[in-house]
């Protein structure tokens, strides 16, 4: 935190896609400066390059060298290129695939060193990043995943009117129903229930958990993971005090609008959930990711070759980003201390009835 307003730490992405555009879009907006302290992990010269390429002269700029130099009043760039990098918008290119991955490790380091607070990642080209990874790469959200040694997360797709969590990631779809266990939805069940409590200011949030086959299954006629596994761990989740109700069809509830009466709707798979939620809500997406320690948001869609350096690409789903990493750390930090005063008047309570 810098004059209580959270550091945020932004990676660049490929630099042949939309993510240095968008950014430099997002951060021409002086205001932004009155929520956080933006440090960008890339590259001048690339920031530069598509600065004048989009003709831009509201984007300022400095390099960060000094950490008690942080800028408030404007960007703050940390040099993670130190090659004269070949910038070829809209072409998938191996070497933007390594700085995407140098800048995501930065960036977790100078978090795990406390010297940023929140992340927010731009898109990436993962088949590249993969090649540049000397570890198994399929995101970013199981990279940050295992960078942090938490068990499990969860990636929930958000906007102010529409949150969708997923109970498998980034997994082939015929993969998916030997994956699913009454514990593993339970567990998704409780981890989603209390990302809307402490990240998303949410009091008893109310859950639509999705069915995995057509027609909720139709009592095991196509199919009984409703009725072994999804029905019981809804049941497994009430009585531990969570509002969860289901199973829904997909089609039946995002067709319907019924999604609506819900804090946030949980799938069992990737397409399940994001297919409906990016058709509902183009271009406005968050995707968070919950149950790690840190703080990590990044715009719903990818690197967009096809709109690289025309200065055609939309900013509002990463200024969507970096608004949600702010507003969850500061609800997740208003959380903590509550519970730690809930936790410290409880240890005095027993102390005088001894």
């Amino acid at each position: 935190m810098l004059n209580n307003k959270p550091v945020i730490g932004i990676t660049i992405g490929d630099i042949n896609g939309i993510g240095p555009e968008i950014i430099i879009k997002t951060l021409s907006d002086d205001r932004i400066y009155n929520f956080c302290v933006p440090v960008v992990y890339g590259s001048t010269r690339v920031f530069s390059h598509y600065k004048k390429l989009i003709d831009n002269t509201k984007f300022k700029y400095s390099t960060l060298k000094d950490w008690k130099q942080l800028n408030e009043k404007q960007t703050n760039i940390v040099s993670i290129i130190k090659d004269e990098p070949e910038i070829k918008p809209g072409e998938a290119d191996d070497k933007s695939g390594k700085y995407a991955l140098d800048a995501i490790d930065a960036a977790l380091k100078d978090w795990k060193e406390g010297k940023i607070d929140a992340i927010v990642t731009a898109p990436i080209n993962k088949n590249l990043v993969a090649k540049a990874s000397d570890k198994k790469f399929t995101g970013h959200t199981e990279y940050i995943t295992e960078f942090t040694e938490s068990k499990e997360s969860m990636m929930i797709l958000h906007t102010d009117s529409l949150r969708v969590g997923l109970v498998t990631n980034h997994l082939p779809v015929n993969e998916v129903s030997g994956k699913l266990s009454l514990e593993l939805v339970a567990k998704k069940i409780e981890e989603l229930n209390n990302a809307l409590v402490q990240d998303f200011n949410i009091n008893k949030p109310k859950i639509a958990v999705l069915a995995l086959n057509p027609h909720a299954g139709d009592n095991g006629l196509l199919g009984s993971e409703e009725l072994d596994i999804i029905e019981p761990a809804i049941s497994q989740s009430n009585r531990k005090g969570i509002l969860a109700v289901g199973p829904f069809s997909a089609d039946g509830l995002f067709g319907s609008g019924k999604y609506k009466a819900f804090d946030a709707v949980l799938a069992m798979y990737h397409d399940q959930g994001l297919a409906p939620f990016k058709a509902l809500t183009f271009d406005e997406g968050v995707n968070f990711t919950a149950g790690i320690p840190l703080v990590r948001t990044s715009p719903d869609h990818g690197t967009a070759y096809d709109l690289a350096g025309k200065n055609e690409a939309s900013e509002t789903s990463m200024r969507h980003a970096i608004f949600a990493a702010i507003d969850a750390f500061n609800y997740r930090k208003d959380y903590q201390e509550l519970m730690q005063n809930k936790l410290q008047k409880s240890n005095v309570k027993r102390e005088k009835e001894r």
